[in-house]
């Protein structure tokens, strides 16, 4: 029975691979995108994007752009929600020509879009799933989505690159069969390939990967197959985002609130929103031809200020994803598990120095500090433990955390059980265009439909049609691998001991590295901080961040607490909860001499820090070092 199944789906795979390849031929590229340059308009928008010393305009100019606009000389487009998507569409619209204004709620990227596995990927899965129901939509969309990865990877090379990922193989049918399915992921992707998959011995698999275990409960290691995916900087390439579509004329402001929508009195369409600044507590009205929503988990949140009977489209699922010490795995290797005992993925990354390892969603409740469970994390560190030779200890959490993904439903759809992996545009206000669902990996193709739908909904007139597809964000032009070496070649680390004398300290290479890759061509200004304003000194021992780091990111990054700065400007909080402990007093003190701050905010800073780190579940009694740095 069990030979006659596999049987079964080697012929579905020999069947698919045709099809596969004749989709291939017939059709290069699914997208529809336009890869025109756009004229002079865009040329002067890229330079202003790639000027060295451009700067993004203040938060008190934005705050006035927003509030500038009136009913009779409205924003084109207003978008509400600063994650992935909605920082696509305001730099997707802003690009095309049109006026656009945007508002988060907490911060940029404060919600899933940092939450996420910080893989790019087509989705392998999702490819199993096409061959074997013949779901020719489905295919569709692995072809789009490794079409997508390849771009974001080329549109932010400092903050993504391709990652090796090992598939371990106990039976010699398992290594076939991925090897197979495996190079049929090499296919889809044509000429958006990175590199090619490829079979290892189990003697050369643990040469690759030392921890992996040759030998199991019941089963011995027969090979694995190592395939290509990316991985990225999530919430700093969302930053990236929303700096990239500042400096290109749109009005961001984080920490800003929708409270309500404005409407027409003749037709009752929205016309706009009426917005709290969560930080002074000023209240305005923003006025805009179409609002889109991108507010991810909490879409419908916003769909019921429209319309409190307003049908939900959200179905969250949960993702919770522990950090290991380095040595769990190494540095340029993932472990991709596609079936446990109980049949969920799971996988190991190597990521900024440390090992995050997670598993497939589960259903879960729509919070705004989503915490892992314990037994989630349990079940993570139990399943890693079957395919590793480190004893997995829950003392070597360094943090853990759940993001919420936002699955979608047409609410349209007559079907409301049709979950859909894909992303939903819908418009089921008049005014109001709804994003959400898809993946990070098609951010910038979820953009562009939602401003398709906009400017259809408030018949707008682009001065262009969508440039993202090779527009790279800021700190991408001219940048590569060895970037870092002018970093560590041209400058010193001066730092203020605690008895206020300034000493030099060597820029190392892992300092200047990390710069390179968190600010790209920007990294030059940051050492420049460091060097001239005696801000060198590492934020955390054992981790490359630097006091420079804070001033830079409050003058140029819209950096407004010290939460904003561990968990989106810098990853700490993700790397190492009692690390970004102890670096949030300091953090605080440089964002007081940058912002103004009295000691009153000072003390609100220190408790929402305090806050926000406890809903990262570490270990108790986490103070583990590797030394490595």
């Amino acid at each position: 029975m069990a030979t006659a199944i596999r049987l079964r789906r080697f012929g579905a795979i020999a069947a698919a691979s045709g099809a596969v390849y004749y989709t291939l031929l017939s059709n290069p590229s699914i997208s529809s995108n336009d890869r025109s340059g756009g004229g002079p308009f865009l040329t002067a928008i890229k330079q202003k994007i790639t000027d060295p010393f451009s700067v993004v305009p203040s938060r008190n100019v934005q705050e006035s752009a927003l509030m500038g606009s009136s009913s009779s000389n409205p924003l084109d487009i207003l978008v509400v929600g600063g994650g992935a998507t909605g920082c696509g569409v305001a730099l997707d619209a802003t690009t095309r020509g049109l006026r656009v204004g945007l508002v988060e709620r907490e911060d940029f990227s404060s919600g899933t879009s940092s939450r996420s596995t910080k893989l790019i990927h087509g989705g392998v899965r999702y490819l199993e799933k096409a061959i074997f129901n013949l779901d020719y939509g489905q295919l569709k969309l692995v072809f789009h989505a490794l079409e997508e990865r390849k771009q974001v990877i080329d549109n932010a090379p400092h903050l993504c690159h391709a990652l090796p990922c090992m598939t371990p193989c106990f039976e010699w049918f398992e290594a076939i069969y991925y090897w197979i399915g495996l190079k049929m992921y090499d296919l889809v992707a044509g000429r958006h390939l990175l590199h090619l998959s490829r079979y290892y011995s189990a003697q050369e698999s643990v040469e690759l990967f030392p921890t992996l275990a040759r030998n199991g409960k019941d089963k011995t290691l027969k090979g694995t197959v190592v395939y290509y995916d990316g991985q990225m900087n999530d919430s700093r390439l969302n930053v990236a985002l929303a700096c990239t579509a500042a400096l290109a004329g749109a009005a961001v402001l984080n920490h800003a609130e929708v409270i309500s929508f404005l409407r027409d009195e003749a037709n009752g369409r929205i016309i706009g929103a009426h917005i709290r600044n969560n930080i002074s507590g000023k209240e305005f009205d923003t006025y805009a031809k179409v609002v889109v929503n991108a507010a991810g988990p909490f879409c419908d949140s916003v769909r019921k200020l429209a319309d409190k009977d307003a049908k939900m489209m959200i179905s969250p699922s949960s993702g919770v994803h522990v950090v290991l010490p380095d040595y769990y795995s190494p540095e340029g290797m993932g472990l991709i598990v596609p079936k446990t005992k109980d049949g969920r993925v799971v996988f190991m990354l190597p990521w900024l120095g440390r090992t995050v390892a997670g598993t497939t969603d589960s259903n879960t409740k729509i919070t705004m500090l989503p915490e892992p469970h314990e037994d989630e994390i349990d079940f993570i560190l139990d399943a890693i433990s079957d395919y590793l030779n480190v004893k997995v200890r829950r003392t070597d959490v360094l943090s853990a955390w759940s993001g919420i993904r936002p699955l979608a439903m047409d609410p349209k759809a007559k079907n409301t059980e049709s979950i859909s992996r894909d992303h939903v545009v819908c418009e089921d206000f008049p005014g109001l265009v709804t994003i959400t669902g898809g993946k990070w990996t098609t951010y910038r193709s979820m953009a562009e439909d939602a401003v398709d739908a906009a400017i259809k909904s408030g018949k707008l007139s682009p001065a262009s049609k969508c440039s993202t597809y090779n527009l790279q964000l800021i700190g991408a032009d001219g940048w590569d691998p060895a970037s870092f070496t002018v970093l560590a070649q041209q400058y010193v680390r001066m730092k203020k001991s605690y008895g206020g004398k300034v000493v030099p300290g060597v820029m190392d290479t892992v300092a200047a590295k990390h710069l390179s890759h968190a600010y790209g061509t920007f990294a030059q200004r940051v050492a420049a901080i460091a060097q001239n304003e005696n801000l060198g000194k590492r934020l955390a021992h054992g981790y490359p961040f630097l006091e420079a780091e804070v001033a830079y990111c409050a003058r140029n990054e819209y950096c407004e607490s010290a939460v904003d700065f561990i968990a989106r400007r810098s990853r700490l909080a993700f790397l190492d909860t009692d690390a970004a402990g102890r670096a949030v007093p300091r953090i605080i003190q440089i964002l007081a001499a940058e912002h103004n701050w009295d000691k009153s905010r000072q003390k609100q800073e220190l408790n929402k820090a305090k806050e926000f780190l406890e809903t990262f579940k570490s270990s108790r009694n986490a103070q583990f070092h590797d030394g490595k740095h």
